[in-house]
């Protein structure tokens, strides 16, 4: 019965995809509307499945669609830093340098770099005509699975075997939640004592129901069972919407159910100015680990450095729950000490990852970074800590990147290997970024001190300048002019008025960080 009516929905979900596809952006005069002509094709679907199966699957195609629009946008930004990146080092000399980049090693592969640009140019023209059009690819069931259709010998799959998992993977039996309705959803129904599921059934097969009622449903022979947050849920059927999705697994033969709803979540300080007063863990990631270090309001680092590994391996399933655990363990160490917000950096290797070879080096040490880059799931991570922190009323702050790891180790790991010179581990360059970025999410300098004026400044600059107000907020030039970190005493006890004058034209990346360099994120 479930594969009946999975394969009925199935096609009827295809056919509007595909239609929502066929209206393209749908806004007119070239705005972008994800619910395109929903209530037209809800209303064609209703006659042939429900008016609650049919909003679902028009909901559900148009998140398809747009989650399709927004890879469009993304591969064109990947295509475009590509094409200038090698676009600038066919600009250079062979095997010399100019202004932008360095020349390719050899004409040989000058000559095939040249192939590439081509190559990728007419891949961005079609991207871009795609977007002009408001043209979407989506395919219900994975690309991947779709392609594996013509490598059946390499997956080890017979062709009936791969019928069988294209198959259930384009079931639909999936339905939202109503708030009002018995049990929070009157298409798909579990119940929280007995465990008997109900699934309503399309018009077209209505004759197959084996239950009495004005609902036309059909009660499953098998019982569902939750274990995990089975309080919760059984609560959230009471007076809340709870939605549900039928999956089948054909490498086991079961049919699963998952449950989901929107749980209550803990009041979230939204104000930066104010978490900025309240401790904080700053988050480095690496490949292998997470870097993390608990910080006071005044930037003081608190206790030990903290390790969380972090082994990503297998499929992506797998990937993906090794990350959420790690996340978990970060989080845990940051309830437990009573911070208030962890802070990492705003990072995304996207365009590291477009431009590959041409930036990150070749040869075996490049391919060992290109390698140790792909597996850092900046992205991911960002995206998984925002949604779990928010469950446990914690903040997430996101810094500027730039130079953490360098003034982390130049002027935070002597000194912390220093205090902490009884533990077993000493303190990596990786802790001492944390530091760094914590630092900077809470408005400090990257630095331990002040720097120091340059030599003749005053002369340079005018007068002695005056004590500055101590209640005013220091200014943020407080080192060299060129944008790279400057060299200095640690633990600098120049008075006040012997810091450089502020000159905003010219800021230094490692003074104190403003609301604008730090970004409060949010789900």
């Amino acid at each position: 019965m479930l594969r009946l009516v999975g394969a009925h929905l199935g096609k009827l979900a295809g056919a509007d995809l595909a239609a929502r596809c066929a209206l393209g952006k749908g806004g007119g005069g070239g705005r972008v509307a994800k619910h395109a002509g929903r209530a037209e094709r809800k209303k064609a679907l209703t006659v042939l499945a429900s008016s609650r199966w049919a909003g679902t699957i028009t909901r559900v195609s148009a998140d398809q669609w747009e989650r399709g629009w927004s890879n469009l946008w993304d591969e064109r930004a990947q295509l475009r830093a590509a094409v200038a990146t090698i676009r600038r080092r066919l600009d250079a000399p062979i095997g010399e340098n100019n202004s932008k980049a360095r020349g390719y090693g050899s004409a040989q592969q000058r000559w095939a770099k040249q192939q590439r640009l081509q190559h990728q140019r007419a891949r961005l023209a079609d991207v871009e005509e795609r977007l002009e059009q408001g043209r979407v690819s989506v395919v219900r069931g994975s690309v991947r699975l779709a392609r594996t259709r013509h490598n059946l010998r390499d997956a080890g799959l017979t062709e009936r075997q791969w019928r069988d998992r294209w198959d259930a993977v384009r079931l639909f039996l999936s339905a939202d939640g109503e708030a009002d309705k018995e049990w929070g959803n009157e298409t798909i129904r579990v119940h929280p004592d007995h465990g008997w599921v109900e699934v309503r059934l399309p018009t077209p097969l209505a004759h197959l129901s084996n239950t009495t009622g004005k609902a036309v449903t059909y009660r499953l022979d098998a019982t569902a069972t939750f274990t995990h947050r089975r309080d919760e849920w059984a609560a959230q059927t009471v007076d809340g919407p709870v939605a549900y999705t039928i999956i089948c697994n054909q490498d086991n033969g079961r049919w699963y159910v998952d449950a989901a709803w929107t749980a209550p979540r803990p009041h979230i300080e939204r104000d930066l100015a104010t978490l900025r007063t309240r401790p904080t863990v700053g988050v480095d990631m690496n490949d292998g680990h997470l870097a993390c270090w608990l910080l006071d309001a005044s930037g003081n680092p608190v206790g030990s450095a903290h390790t969380i590994a972090l082994h990503l391996d297998g499929d992506t399933a797998r990937r993906d729950g090794q990350l959420r655990a790690a996340i978990s363990n970060l989080l845990d160490y940051a309830t437990r000490h009573g911070a208030h917000s962890v802070t990492i950096e705003n990072l995304n290797f996207a365009d590291a990852r477009a431009t590959g070879r041409e930036t990150m080096g070749r040869g075996r040490r490049g391919k060992r970074f290109r390698r140790a880059v792909a597996g850092i799931p900046t992205a991911r991570f960002r995206d998984r800590l925002v949604g779990m922190a928010a469950n446990l009323g914690v903040a997430v702050i996101a810094v500027d990147p730039a130079y953490t790891s360098r003034w982390g180790g130049q002027h935070w790991q002597k000194p912390l290997n220093n205090l902490h010179r009884g533990g077993t581990d000493g303190v990596s360059r990786h802790h001492a970024a944390a530091v760094v970025i914590a630092r900077r999410g809470l408005g400090h300098h990257a630095r331990r001190g002040t720097a120091k004026p340059d030599i003749h400044q005053r002369m340079d600059v005018g007068p002695r300048p005056s004590r500055p107000d101590m209640t005013a907020a220091p200014p943020r030039n407080l080192g060299s002019c060129d944008g790279g970190p400057r060299q200095h005493q640690l633990g600098n006890t120049d008075p006040p008025d012997q810091t450089r004058p502020g000159n905003q034209t010219t800021q230094h990346r490692s003074g104190p960080s403003t609301e604008q360099d730090s970004l409060l994120l949010s789900v």
